[in-house]
């Protein structure tokens, strides 16, 4: 690679884990859902060995979340914002679905993780296209069960999408008539919970996996993880106090749109 292709590409890194960190303070998302894509297409542009591209994209994503979400978490826990009633409530499931997740990706093809993240993309995209979000009751669940059920789904899928707890709990949240505000601050906390036990997972599954890059752990590229960090973690708190200032109508509906671009992509590729 050349010179001036590196530069480039650790730029275009940079940008990323910029728009990453603040995308995960403003709607609680944690940044994979804006990492998993570039570095997938950045491996691509690569030539790194396509069975290997996706579950590289995605652990390395959620290794970097751990600290995102822990930046995030602290800033609207500042606010006020986190629930830790439901925190707690919602943990074993989030944590427990996380792990499955991340043990189970060694066993599933780059295709097929492809096509989890482009269709669940698609459908949060069209849903905070929407400008009325879907309400399927005015309270949470009573039952614990039912709780864990839903965490577990949560965690396990987020999990395979290399994203934080956001971008599936908070539409889930609001459906269930939870203050937005809130949904996002506790969303931000459910990142540590789930990036932390996929994380392990991957490394798990990806141990002794060859053609994996220098400097990698399990199926998360160390390298690539430190160069995110500190713009993903910086940038978090920038973005949560946006979330506090601005409109967030055209905020998600911007976001809904790069991500439903994103999903066609991804979805194109993985049946392509």
């Amino acid at each position: 690679m050349a010179l001036l292709d590196l530069v480039a590409l650790i730029a275009g890194v940079i940008a990323t884990a910029i728009l990453a960190g603040i995308m995960a303070g403003l709607l609680g998302v944690g940044g994979g859902i804006v990492l998993v894509p570039v570095l997938f297409w950045i491996l691509t542009l690569m030539d790194f060995p396509p069975d290997l591209t996706m579950q590289m994209a995605v652990a390395t994503s959620l290794a970097t979340i751990i600290f995102t979400s822990i930046s995030s978490a602290r800033a609207h826990h500042k606010r006020g914002s986190v629930d830790l009633s439901l925190l707690k409530l919602w943990a074993p499931g989030l944590m427990l679905g996380a792990l499955t997740g991340g043990l189970a990706a060694k066993y599933i093809e780059a295709s097929g993780l492809k096509l989890v993240f482009g269709t669940i993309a698609l459908l949060v995209a069209l849903n905070m296209a929407t400008p009325k979000t879907l309400v399927l009751s005015s309270h949470l669940p009573r039952n614990r069960l039912v709780n864990v059920v839903i965490s577990y789904i949560i965690g396990g899928f987020s999990s395979l999408m290399g994203i934080g707890g956001g971008t599936l709990s908070v539409p889930t949240l609001s459906a269930f008539s939870f203050d937005i505000k809130r949904a996002i601050g506790t969303a931000s906390a459910f990142g540590i919970l789930i990036a932390i036990p996929a994380v392990m997972g991957f490394i798990l599954s990806g141990l002794g996996v060859p053609s994996r890059p220098p400097f990698s752990l399990g199926f998360v590229s160390i390298p690539a993880a430190l160069l995110i960090l500190p713009f993903t973690v910086s940038f978090a708190p920038v973005g949560t106090a946006l979330a506090h200032k601005l409109d967030r109508k055209w905020i998600k509906l911007t976001f809904a749109v790069f991500l439903a671009a994103t999903s066609i992509k991804m979805l194109s590729s993985a049946l392509g």
